[in-house]
């Protein structure tokens, strides 16, 4: 095996051809423009590949929450993290170009646009972003060659990866029993802890009493989160929970929507709270990873609407969208793991924290001498 020969460089290395040079107008930055893309959509594939074996995982019918699976999806989820840092910083790379650079071939490129890279959208698909939460649906399969649509629609009605975490966990058999789950049996509507009936109830009573007086909305918040109700934030009422902004005038609206049951709310708010017993260690990771996932796209979004804002101003883009002002709204609007986010906004200080009797500490890998 050769070294060329195993990476196909022949195919790599002349796979760039600037328009420019073919219509007898070579503009020097266009090399670096075509490079930074298909170094971007190399990436983007091998993100896929890493998410749709996460899914893979997720979609057992059993996964134990202590078992080399679940370190691998973390593990997994931790290399899909810092690609989209490298991809963060390779826009460092691109804002290299001066907006009189870009001009010399951008006309060129219509309609082509990075609105019609499929893999991007068959990124947010397989995550979890739902075609009814997308800001801009008029554009978003309407650029796209058919079988394009087709795989795009495939991944969409397939399980995705915030689908799974939600079933994680309603099932985590370790964590929450009764009316919600097997075992004991509670109030309906309300969920009783393996540490005893009534703990949700005792964590609500120190939630409220930790809350200052400029938050007490917070507690009217928290219900909504951890029943059946779809809530709002409560610092704005006036925000749409599914986008969390003001929606503008003549914008298509999607129906406020959960992604996570109350019971995966629950579960999700416990491993947060006790977070450092052994058997929660991995489901925390698995957590703090889809946030930070988040974190580096939303990063991401950011960095290419100020260099847009930087390079075109307010003109529209090669594709036809609006620009700077669609590249914002996108950002407001497609946060995948939104609400595991928003249970930061119910923790409590260590030392509030129900304690946990010895039989619970024990299932959560603490053995206790008696």
């Amino acid at each position: 095996m050769h070294y060329s020969d195993y990476l196909q460089l022949d195919k790599i290395l002349n796979a760039q051809q600037p328009e420019g040079e073919r219509l007898g107008e070579p503009a020097h930055d266009e090399m670096l423009f075509i490079v930074i893309h298909q170094a971007y959509e190399l990436w983007f594939r091998q993100l896929l590949f890493e998410v749709e074996s996460v899914v893979g995982i997720f979609g057992q019918p059993t996964l134990n929450d202590n078992s080399p699976e679940l370190q691998t999806i973390v593990h997994r989820l931790s290399r899909c993290a810092t690609i989209l840092k490298v991809l963060v910083h390779q826009i460092d790379i691109m804002e290299t170009m001066t907006p009189m650079d870009f001009l010399d071939f951008r006309d060129k490129l219509r309609p082509a646009s990075g609105f019609q890279s499929v893999q991007f959208k068959l990124l947010e698909a397989r995550l979890g972003l739902k075609y009814e939460h997308r800001y801009g649906q008029q554009y978003y399969l309407s650029q796209l060659r058919q079988p394009e649509v087709d795989r795009i629609k495939s991944a969409e009605s397939a399980p995705t990866l915030l689908e799974l975490v939600n079933k994680w966990l309603e099932r985590m058999p370790s964590v929450w029993t009764g009316a919600d789950g097997p075992g004991k049996t509670g109030r309906p509507g309300t969920a009783v802890h393996a540490n005893g009936d009534g703990w949700f109830e005792d964590y609500r009573q120190r939630y409220q009493q930790s809350l200052a007086d400029a938050e007490r909305g917070n507690l009217e918040y928290f219900d909504a989160v951890f029943s059946g109700r779809t809530p709002s934030s409560p610092s704005d009422k006036t925000q749409s929970p599914s986008s969390g902004r003001t929606p503008s005038s003549g914008e298509p609206q999607a129906q406020p929507s959960r992604s996570l049951s109350p019971l995966a709310c629950r579960s999700a708010l416990f491993i947060m709270l006790y977070r450092g017993y052994p058997l929660l260690q991995l489901p925390f990771q698995v957590l703090h990873q889809l946030l930070e996932i988040d974190e580096q796209l939303s990063t991401w979004r950011y960095r290419h609407m100020s260099m847009v804002s930087r390079v075109i101003g307010s003109r529209i883009g090669t594709g036809g969208s609006t620009g700077k002002d669609y590249l914002s709204s996108a950002l407001d609007r497609h946060h995948l793991f939104r609400e595991i986010a928003a249970l930061t906004s119910f923790l409590i200080e260590r030392r509030r924290l129900p304690a946990l009797n010895v039989e619970m500490e024990s299932r959560l890998g603490f053995v206790v001498a008696g």
